[in-house]
This record gives structure tokens, C-alpha cells and sequence, in this order.
């Protein structure tokens, strides 16, 4: 007999709406965008979403988040479209939780939760899949609070001790513990194969570019076209979550790394920062990066705004260079929704196309221009018989001039300071 599949979750999307704190960002969203955000989200991983509704809040209900009279509305609500889940686009409390899901009779999680279950659904590679737990675990465990009954049980004393024993909730948070260190020490080891894999890299050498910016700014569809690859490009919230790297050959001849990373968003989870920083590790280490946004985007300066705090998270906390902005250009995707190239106003970077590819020439060339100015000039006089030499830095380098004597060959090759290095002790 075939299995049938179990018909999808139905939910809804609350959003508590503080209009006062919102006027406070210096590039805030409308309420209709973070909602419409938040129901992108849910539907990613598969729930249909019968409800939504903006709540505005002038204060905060320690116990719910919500109002009495705003939590009864929402359990009529909730009750009439017969919901299963209902998601609150926010952070919540463990006590608040409990209460919402006592109150409405329903499952509720909030943004955390919802983008904790998106990034483990995703997560394709070993990697990936240790950084997602890891995430989760940290998060399960701020959950752990004298607010569920069941982990009021105390287990039973142990040999000859005798006493009460531990409760449940000890042995929880104990267990939970251990695995949060398990999974640590993993993650440092795939850290450090990370870092080998770089200073391979570094030996070729070859410079990184890395592809960065809010989720589902195209930054698969772009890097794909850079490099003929096909890495899942979908129109979704989150499509790639393990980095991807491909070779790229600029205008000049040089030879690149590209690589595609996890998209950032908005109230990002600080365990999900923490857990990703093997992969974000990738654009600390980056010669370039290209920060990918949808220029047709109604949100698209806020979602930049957004991308630049995580990247200022990073640089705070030392993951990330303070100097990350000179090394960084500002790519304006999907010109093609405004009607091309020409329509976008291009002071502040460089407007594509990933889809139909106009723009990605003059993106190139810039790509190429950035990492000229970041390198230097090795000057180099080669016996004509050591081929061997000579071909490394036309492989390694960009030559600007030779000359060839009969027994010598004079070269003028502009190359990375780390490839520099390299000849020199050749």
C-alpha cells in the first residue's frame, strides 16, 4: 500500500506591530512588509497560511506579548480557520509560549523557531547539518524553564546515595549540554579542514570572492550565471544554506574563486550567527565581496541596512576585518523587474540582471578592477631555460610585459601579495 502524505500544516501569521520603536531604524519596514516576509517564510516550508494579522502593540504583556483583549481575538480567530500552527513574528519568551499555546490551544512558535525549522529542512552537507542542530539545541535550551509539568519529575537517586535524585528538567538541560559540546568539537574540526582548504587556496593562489546579501536577492541565479553552474536557484527565502564554490575567468585572464552563502535577514537568531560562523568564515577570508541586492525589492534599502549590521556583528565580535566595507561593491540585482540596467539609479553600484545577464560584463570588468588595485608588481628575470617558472606565473599571475634576452626572460607580472610571497620562496 502507498503511503499517502500527511496534508499540509495550516497557519497564521501574527505580527505585533510597535510603531513607535519602528520609526526609531533608520531604514524601517512597513508592517504589510514584514508580514508579507513572515508569510514567505512559513510557506518555504510548506505550511499554507490561512491568517494573518498585524497587532498593534503599545506595550509589552510580560506573560503573552499580546493584549487580553488582543489574545482572545486572536484564539476567535485562530479557533474559525481552524489553524494548526500560529506563528508570532517575534521573539518569545519560553513563559510566553507556554501561555499563547494554553490560551489559543494551538502550537506556537515564533521567528526563531520558524527560521530554525527553515534552515533544517535545508541544510544539505555535513556541515550545514551540524551548524542547524547546533542552533537548535541552543535554542531548546532557553526553553528549558519551570513552565512545562512534565519537567517538574524528579528521576530517581543513584547507588547507594539515596535523596531525591534529579528532575527531569536537569537531566534535560544536562543532555542537551553534553550534545552542544559534541557538536562543538565536530564543528571545530570541519573549522579547521575549512581552514586548510583555504591556505590550499592561498597556495594556488588564487583571490575569493564571495557572494553576500538578503535572503533571495538572487544570489544563486547571479552565481550561477558568473559560473555556468547549476546551484538551486529558487524564487524562495532561503534556497542555499551551505556555501558553494566554482573557479571564474575575469576579462583579464585571472582566475577567481566564487562563492555563494547563506542569506541574511532581518532579527537574524544570534545562535544562528554563532552557529554559522564556519560558513561566514568564508566572507571574512573573502579578497571581494559582493553585497547582491533585489533593487526592485519596495524593502530594498532596509534589507541593505540589515545586511550591514550582521556584517557589523561580525566585524565587532572579530570574525569579520573593520575594514570589510573598502573591500566590498554593491551589486543591484534584478534590473530586469525595473526594466533594465538603464532604469536603475547606479551611484551607489553596479546594476544586472542575473537572470537575463545584461549588466554581468561590467560587473566583471569591476570585479577585475578591485582586485588589480589590491595587488602587486613582481619584477622577475628567469633563465629561458627554467620554463617551469615562467609558466607558474603566467598560471599564478596577470603578465603586463616581457621582454626576452637570449638567455634570460624578463617579466613584469602583477599578482596577489600571498602569490608574491610564494614565487619569492620558489
Amino acid at each position: 500500500m502507498k503511503e499517502t502524505a500527511p496534508p499540509p500544516k495550516r497557519a497564521a501569521i501574527l505580527l505585533p506591530w510597535d510603531k513607535s520603536v519602528a520609526r526609531l531604524s533608520a531604514a524601517s519596514r512597513s508592517a504589510e512588509a514584514r508580514l508579507a516576509e513572515a508569510v514567505g517564510l512559513a510557506a518555504s516550508i510548506g505550511l499554507v497560511v490561512v491568517h494573518e494579522h498585524v497587532f498593534v502593540t503599545r506595550s509589552v504583556t510580560p506573560a503573552t506579548l499580546f493584549g487580553k483583549g488582543q489574545v482572545e481575538m486572536a484564539r476567535a480567530a485562530l479557533a474559525e480557520a481552524q489553524v494548526d500552527v500560529a506563528v508570532v513574528d517575534a521573539s518569545l519568551t519560553p513563559v510566553q509560549q507556554r501561555n499563547l499555546e494554553t490560551a489559543w490551544g494551538v502550537k506556537v512558535i515564533d521567528r526563531t523557531g520558524l527560521i530554525l525549522d527553515i534552515f533544517g529542512a535545508r541544510a544539505r552537507t555535513r556541515e550545514g547539518a551540524l551548524q542547524v542542530e547546533l542552533a537548535h539545541l541552543e535554542y531548546q535550551r532557553s526553553r528549558l524553564v519551570r513552565s512545562w509539568t512534565h519537567l517538574e519529575r524528579q528521576r530517581g537517586g543513584f547507588g547507594f546515595l539515596g535523596g531525591p535524585g534529579e528532575t527531569q528538567i536537569e537531566a534535560d538541560r544536562r543532555l542537551i549540554g553534553d550534545r552542544i559540546t559534541r557538536l562543538r568539537l565536530e564543528l571545530e574540526d570541519v573549522r579547521r579542514t575549512r581552514g586548510l582548504h583555504r591556505g590550499a587556496r592561498k597556495k594556488v593562489p588564487y583571490p575569493v570572492v564571495a557572494l553576500v546579501g538578503y535572503t533571495n536577492a538572487g544570489k544563486s541565479t547571479l552565481f550561477n550565471a558568473l559560473t555556468g553552474a547549476e546551484v538551486m536557484a529558487e524564487d524562495q527565502l532561503f534556497a542555499t544554506l551551505d556555501p558553494t564554490m566554482r573557479g571564474v575567468a575575469l576579462p583579464s585572464g585571472r582566475q577567481i574563486i566564487l562563492s555563494d552563502t547563506v542569506g541574511f535577514i532581518s532579527d537574524l537568531p544570534t545562535e544562528l550567527v554563532a552557529a554559522f560562523r564556519a560558513t561566514l568564515e568564508e566572507v571574512a577570508e573573502a579578497d571581494v565581496l559582493l553585497h547582491v541586492r533585489d533593487v526592485a525589492h519596495p524593502d530594498a534599502a532596509a534589507q541593505a541596512a540589515d545586511v550591514r549590521a550582521v556584517l557589523n556583528r561580525m566585524a565587532k565580535d572579530g570574525t569579520l576585518d573593520e575594514n570589510w566595507q573598502d573591500r566590498t561593491l554593491e551589486v543591484l540585482n534584478k534590473a530586469d523587474l525595473l526594466g533594465g540596467v538603464e532604469r536603475v539609479i547606479q551611484g551607489e553600484g553596479i546594476a544586472v540582471s542575473a537572470l537575463t545577464g545584461e549588466g554581468l560584463e561590467r560587473l566583471r570588468a569591476e570585479i577585475d578592477a578591485r582586485l588589480a588595485a589590491r595587488m602587486e608588481v613582481l619584477v622577475a628575470e628567469i633563465p629561458v631555460a627554467d620554463g617551469a617558472k615562467i609558466a607558474w606565473l603566467y598560471r599564478n599571475g596577470e603578465v603586463l610585459a616581457r621582454e626576452d634576452g637570449e638567455e634570460m626572460v624578463k617579466l613584469r607580472v602583477r599578482m596577489t601579495a600571498t602569490g608574491k610571497a610564494r614565487f619569492e620562496r620558489l
